[in-house]
């Protein structure tokens, strides 16, 4: 029953997506009104409207669509960073991507109180372990101690970045040419 109404789900989406040319956008607009108190004016011209839609020579194909299912994957902003030994290790605020849009890195806002005195700190993606993040309470862990995270240069935008790792585990930006 689960799978039928996810065809449902799939092909309203698709439905949704279809583009279909309004009557309305096929006719001529209105002619121009005499306002009140002037003679009836000579009508003005129009010139005859095309009834042939036209399409753009290269028009975009329509979206794929994809349906992840809700326990299969999980979004990582704002969720709780804690150690392997269960210390506080701050939230996920960014994530950083190279230039092939893989992810290399997450910026966690790191320290502070109900956000005074925090900085953000850029750690690996290898260095967290998602193991259980079923619902939003769920916390990733980082296996960094919070000694290493305190230690860390603070991360400014626009600027070049420290990424903390796990012990080898960071391979340098390749210079793409």
């Amino acid at each position: 029953m689960r799978t039928a109404g996810w065809l449902v789900l799939s092909a309203a989406i698709v439905a949704g997506l279809t583009v279909a040319v309004s009557p309305a956008a096929e006719e001529p607009p209105a002619g121009p009104t005499t306002p009140p108190g002037e003679a009836n004016a000579p009508a003005a011209v129009q010139p005859p409207t095309s009834t042939v839609p036209v399409t753009p020579k290269d028009a975009a194909p329509p979206p794929s669509v994809t349906i992840i299912g809700a326990s299969d994957a999980h979004g990582v902003l704002g969720r709780d960073v804690r150690s392997a030994a269960d210390e506080d290790m701050g939230r996920i605020v960014d994530i950083i991507v190279d230039r092939t849009g893989h992810v290399r890195a997450a910026v966690i806002d790191f320290g502070g109180f109900l956000g005074v005195g925090s900085r953000k700190i850029v750690v690996d993606w290898n260095a967290m372990r998602f193991g259980k993040i079923a619902n939003k309470k769920d916390s990733i862990t980082l296996e960094l101690t919070k000694a290493q995270v305190a230690a860390a240069p603070e991360y400014k935008e626009d600027t070049p970045m420290v990424v903390l790792g796990a012990s080898g585990s960071l391979q340098p930006l390749q210079a793409i040419q």
